[in-house]
Protein backbone atom coordinates (compact mmCIF):
# COMPACT_ATOMS: atom_id res chain seq x y z
CA UNK A 1 0.00 0.00 0.00
CA UNK A 2 1.82 3.54 -1.05
CA UNK A 3 0.44 6.39 0.43
CA UNK A 4 1.79 10.34 1.77
CA UNK A 5 0.63 12.27 4.28
CA UNK A 6 0.40 16.11 3.34
CA UNK A 7 -0.48 19.12 5.26
CA UNK A 8 -3.11 21.15 3.34
CA UNK A 9 -0.72 24.69 2.29
CA UNK A 10 -3.95 26.82 2.96
CA UNK A 11 -5.85 25.37 5.90
CA UNK A 12 -3.39 23.62 7.50
CA UNK A 13 -5.20 19.93 7.59
CA UNK A 14 -3.52 17.00 7.39
CA UNK A 15 -4.38 15.04 4.36
CA UNK A 16 -3.74 11.36 2.98
CA UNK A 17 -2.97 10.64 -0.42
CA UNK A 18 -3.33 6.51 -1.57
CA UNK A 19 -2.31 5.30 -4.98
CA UNK A 20 -4.36 2.67 -7.42
CA UNK A 21 -6.23 0.24 -5.43
CA UNK A 22 -6.08 1.92 -2.08
CA UNK A 23 -7.55 5.97 -2.94
CA UNK A 24 -10.59 5.21 -0.72
CA UNK A 25 -8.41 4.96 2.20
CA UNK A 26 -7.20 8.35 1.73
CA UNK A 27 -10.45 10.19 2.07
CA UNK A 28 -11.59 7.60 4.53
CA UNK A 29 -8.73 8.50 6.89
CA UNK A 30 -9.40 11.78 6.71
CA UNK A 31 -13.47 11.87 7.25
CA UNK A 32 -14.11 9.21 9.65
CA UNK A 33 -10.75 8.72 11.21
CA UNK A 34 -9.10 12.75 11.24
CA UNK A 35 -7.30 14.06 14.67
CA UNK A 36 -10.17 11.63 16.64
CA UNK A 37 -7.94 10.11 19.34
CA UNK A 38 -11.54 8.00 20.60
CA UNK A 39 -11.58 6.78 17.16
CA UNK A 40 -8.14 6.20 16.90
CA UNK A 41 -8.38 3.97 20.08
CA UNK A 42 -11.42 2.49 18.61
CA UNK A 43 -9.81 1.27 15.53
CA UNK A 44 -6.85 -0.34 17.46
CA UNK A 45 -8.97 -2.32 20.51
CA UNK A 46 -10.53 -3.64 17.57
CA UNK A 47 -7.37 -5.00 15.99
CA UNK A 48 -6.30 -6.72 19.57
CA UNK A 49 -9.61 -7.99 19.83
CA UNK A 50 -9.57 -10.09 15.89
CA UNK A 51 -5.60 -10.71 16.50
CA UNK A 52 -6.38 -12.56 20.37
CA UNK A 53 -9.59 -14.40 18.80
CA UNK A 54 -12.29 -12.20 21.33
CA UNK A 55 -14.32 -11.74 17.91
CA UNK A 56 -13.93 -13.03 14.62
CA UNK A 57 -14.85 -9.34 13.12
CA UNK A 58 -15.62 -5.89 14.02
CA UNK A 59 -17.19 -3.81 11.96
CA UNK A 60 -16.94 -0.06 12.12
CA UNK A 61 -19.66 1.94 10.16
CA UNK A 62 -18.64 5.70 9.95
CA UNK A 63 -20.74 8.26 8.23
CA UNK A 64 -19.07 8.03 4.79
CA UNK A 65 -17.21 4.66 4.73
CA UNK A 66 -17.32 1.97 6.94
CA UNK A 67 -14.38 -0.99 8.08
CA UNK A 68 -14.52 -4.25 8.18
CA UNK A 69 -11.61 -5.80 10.48
CA UNK A 70 -11.26 -9.63 10.66
CA UNK A 71 -8.43 -11.79 10.99
CA UNK A 72 -6.35 -11.52 7.94
CA UNK A 73 -7.00 -8.65 6.79
CA UNK A 74 -8.79 -5.25 7.25
CA UNK A 75 -11.45 -3.86 4.02
CA UNK A 76 -13.01 -0.03 3.76
CA UNK A 77 -15.91 0.76 1.37
CA UNK A 78 -17.90 3.85 0.98
CA UNK A 79 -21.36 3.42 2.32
CA UNK A 80 -22.76 4.38 -0.93
CA UNK A 81 -21.27 1.05 -2.27
CA UNK A 82 -22.84 -1.41 0.75
CA UNK A 83 -26.50 0.39 -0.13
CA UNK A 84 -26.56 -0.98 -3.39
CA UNK A 85 -26.78 2.48 -5.33
CA UNK A 86 -26.99 2.39 -9.14
CA UNK A 87 -23.06 1.99 -10.97
CA UNK A 88 -22.41 4.97 -12.80
CA UNK A 89 -23.48 5.08 -16.09
CA UNK A 90 -21.65 4.33 -19.40
CA UNK A 91 -21.77 8.19 -20.08
CA UNK A 92 -19.58 8.88 -16.88
CA UNK A 93 -16.96 6.66 -18.07
CA UNK A 94 -13.84 7.30 -20.34
CA UNK A 95 -11.55 4.69 -21.74
CA UNK A 96 -12.62 1.82 -19.68
CA UNK A 97 -11.59 3.59 -16.73
CA UNK A 98 -14.65 3.25 -14.16
CA UNK A 99 -14.69 5.72 -11.38
CA UNK A 100 -16.94 3.74 -9.10
CA UNK A 101 -14.14 1.32 -8.94
CA UNK A 102 -12.18 3.54 -6.13
CA UNK A 103 -15.21 2.94 -3.56
CA UNK A 104 -13.44 -0.34 -1.87
CA UNK A 105 -9.90 -1.38 -1.01
CA UNK A 106 -8.60 -3.68 0.73
CA UNK A 107 -5.06 -4.15 3.24
CA UNK A 108 -3.20 -6.68 5.54
CA UNK A 109 -4.60 -6.14 9.25
CA UNK A 110 -0.85 -5.01 10.28
CA UNK A 111 -0.40 -2.77 7.29
CA UNK A 112 -3.32 -1.01 8.31
CA UNK A 113 -2.37 -0.80 12.37
CA UNK A 114 0.90 0.52 10.90
CA UNK A 115 -1.34 2.62 8.62
CA UNK A 116 -2.95 3.81 11.94
CA UNK A 117 0.07 4.60 14.08
CA UNK A 118 1.76 6.64 11.07
CA UNK A 119 -1.21 8.62 10.64
CA UNK A 120 -1.41 9.47 14.43
CA UNK A 121 2.25 10.06 14.44
CA UNK A 122 1.65 12.58 11.24
CA UNK A 123 -0.80 14.16 12.82
CA UNK A 124 0.36 14.15 16.27
CA UNK A 125 -2.29 12.32 17.90
CA UNK A 126 -0.22 9.70 20.19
Amino acid sequence: MEYEFIQDAITGEAKARFFLEHEVVGPWIEVELGNDSVKLAQLLTAIDNVEKGNKSEVVITGHEYSVAISKGDVEIHSNASLNDEEPLSEMLTVDHIHYDNNDSAACGIEDFRALLLSWSRFTNNL
